[in-house]
């Protein structure tokens, strides 16, 4: 009798658990770079990400090269002279929401957050620190940011003949709708 209950219990939390866990495989994550010259933009919508809502753990990751833009010679240079995509094919985030305390995952409601991490890009790692939104909508869970990127910091080398085209900053946006796993 004591097993049986023992495992019953087990199976209650190991469900209780599991629930508490969100994926995406279809995240959204874009960046813009604004200068005098040109506007530069593109997106990925191939994000992988997972959000614990215990812990408040989360990572995206993304193959670089599934990023897409407007004018297919953007997208070249970005994959062969900036990014070196063949070399450095991932980029993402792992850190933890600060607050996850705050949310309640029953409740309808935009949760304002604070999350803090480490973002690697062109295999360089940096810790960031940004606010964001988790969006809880009947079974749907939604988180949204914003990361401000500097080129530099990430040892992407931007020749001077196009320096004054790319922005010394770049927004990053993400944007993500997960299942619950």
């Amino acid at each position: 009798m004591k097993t049986q209950l023992f495992i019953l219990a087990l199976l209650i939390f190991s469900h209780f658990a599991v629930a508490q866990r969100y994926i995406s495989k279809n995240g959204h994550i874009w960046f813009y770079s604004h200068t005098p010259i040109e506007d530069i933009e593109a997106h990925n919508r191939q994000v992988v990400s997972i959000l614990d809502a215990l812990s408040g753990t989360i990572q995206f990751s993304l193959l670089v090269k599934s990023f897409e833009f407007k004018i297919a010679l953007m997208q070249e240079h970005f994959n062969e002279n900036y990014m070196e995509s063949d070399k450095f094919p991932k980029a993402g985030f792992k850190g933890i929401v600060n607050d996850i305390e705050t949310i309640d995952f029953n409740k309808d409601g935009d949760y304002p957050v604070e999350v803090s991490g480490d973002l690697f890009i062109h295999g360089v790692t940096k810790p960031v620190t940004t606010k964001g939104t988790i969006t809880v909508a009947g079974s749907a869970i939604s988180a949204r940011a914003k990361f401000i990127v500097a080129p530099k910091d990430y040892d992407i080398k931007i020749p001077s003949v196009v320096e004054n085209n790319i922005a010394k900053e770049i927004e990053v946006s993400v944007d993500v709708t997960y299942n619950q796993n």
